[in-house]
Order: C-alpha cells, then structure tokens, then sequence
C-alpha cells in the first residue's frame, strides 16, 4: 500500500496559513506528498523547502484567474496536485492549508487505510470536524459548519476535485465512502482580525465580481469576529503540531457560549440533530457504505 498526500496553497505567509503544520500533520502516514505551490507575492515555496523532507515534492503552478467564478479556480489547483501523484499509489490522502489532523488519529486512519485498500467499493474515507473560531478556545457549534467531509480518495483518475476543492466526485456523482476514524481540526477561522480580514478580501474575490465585493465586504482593517450565531468552549488538546502557533497567539477573543444568535428554525434545526443525528437539508458529497 502507498499512501501520497496532496495539497495546494499560494501566499501562505501573507495569509497566515498553517500550511507547514498541516502537511507535517498528515507526513508520517504518507509516503510521498505533492505541494503545489502558486504564484505567490511572498515566500511560499521557501516555506515549504524548509520543512526539509525528502518525501515533499513542489510544484509550482500559475493560477488561472478566468476561473474566478464559484471558487473553481481551487479545485482546478487540487487537480493539479493530484495529477502529479505516483501511478502506483494506493490512497491520495488531500489536506487543505488551514486543516490538521490530531496525531491521535493517525493510528486510526492508517487501520482503515488497510482494512479497505482492497475493497474497490470504497473510493474513499470520510472525516469528521471541528471548526475553530475567533481563538483556539471555541468551536462552532451551529448548522452553518460543515461536520463530515472526504479528505482521502482512491488513485482513480476519474476522481476530480468538485466545485470548490471542499470535496470529490467520481464521473460527476458522490464518492461511496467509508468512515476514517479521523477528525480534521479546521483552523482558517483563527488568525489575527488584520489577517483574518485581509484573508477574506481576497478569497472573496474567488468567488465575486469587483461590484460585489464593493457592495459586501467593508472596507475595514479588521475583521470582526462578534458576528457569529454560536460557539462553545473547545476543551480538548490540540495537535502537537500546532503548540508553536498557538503559543505566539497575540490576539484576544471573548463570547459568552450562553448567549446564542439562533433563529427559531435553527434552534429546532439543532435540537432534533441533539436527539436523533439527523440535521435537516444537510449537503452530502458523498454516499456512505
């Protein structure tokens, strides 16, 4: 079994991404990974060779603005990155610049790797998730956070990145997928309200014309991390990984996790899913088997 890990990111300095973490969180169970590294205005590429690992392999790629429409630019950029896996490669294990896996389950992803390498039904496994927000402290808590995505995929060439790089389809339908046993820790709503800020301008700008953006995104410097509907206090340990960024924090944010900014619709969204597990009009890429 060969396991190749992939991933793209561009400007990862500028944006404070944690990129470095998020490839060295998924390193020990791959045998080879590919960074495709875009045209960035800082020192990505750099970044990147000082991880100093003979299993990374850069790429470098100009990014096509003509996709700028639904994100699309994004998934076209994670095709790129697969594309460049060894034929022989089993699993293509895709992590995004501001995603990291908990060594914890490194154990339990490497045994479903095993248990289904064979089993051509399985296309690919399925994570769970937790969205940080605002600090390293809370964690969403409304309907409004994805909680399940797939994040490893057979070596299938008619496996493409969809849409958005958030997911995979097969010959355009979703993948059959079984559970990893993993849990992705998503980091991208934590940063600097300057960086956070700076960070939303443009990846807005993927998805919306200049009159949009004009229109929706003020024109401040900092990003205001109180509009939010729920969160609650995060009271687990974070991946080692992580333990450098989280300890030059330099930023502060307080919520009172008891005063929620539900409408009535998502309260009883969010109490039927407490009961039963079922959220209403939840969006499934992915068929589980």
């Amino acid at each position: 079994m060969k396991v190749s890990g992939f991933t793209f990111i561009r400007n990862a300095i500028r944006f404070d991404y944690p990129i470095v973490e998020a490839i060295r969180s998924i390193l020990p169970l791959c045998d080879e990974f590919i960074v495709v590294v875009g045209n960035s205005e800082d020192n990505t590429t750099q970044l990147i060779e000082n991880i100093s690992s003979p299993k990374i392999k850069i790429i470098s790629s100009i990014w096509d603005d003509s996709l700028r429409e639904g994100g699309r630019v994004l998934a076209a950029e994670t095709n790129k990155a697969m594309d460049a896996i060894s034929a022989d490669s089993t699993w293509c294990f895709y992590i995004q610049g501001d995603e990291i896996l908990h060594e914890k389950f490194h154990a339990p992803v490497k045994k479903s790797l095993e248990e289904w390498k064979d089993d051509k039904r399985v296309e690919g496994l399925l994570f769970n998730y937790l969205h940080f927000y605002g600090s390293y402290d809370f964690v969403g808590d409304s309907t409004r956070w994805y909680r399940k995505e797939v994040r490893i995929v057979r070596k299938d060439t008619a496996i493409r990145s969809f849409r958005d790089a958030q997911g995979f389809q097969k010959n355009s339908r979703p993948l059959h997928v079984k559970e990893s046993g993993g849990t992705m820790y998503h980091y991208g709503w934590v940063k600097a309200p300057s960086k956070q800020q700076e960070k939303q301008k443009y990846f807005h700008s993927l998805w919306h014309s200049d009159d949009w953006m004009k229109k929706n995104i003020p024109d401040t410097l900092e990003f205001d991390y109180s509009k939010i509907d729920s969160l609650k206090h995060f009271d687990g340990d974070h991946p080692a990984v992580m333990k450098k960024r989280i300890e030059t924090q330099n930023w502060k944010f307080d919520f009172d996790p008891t005063r929620k900014k539900l409408s009535p619709k998502s309260r009883f969204k969010l109490t039927l899913e407490k009961y039963t597990g079922w959220r209403i009009g939840e969006y499934k890429n992915y068929k589980l088997i």
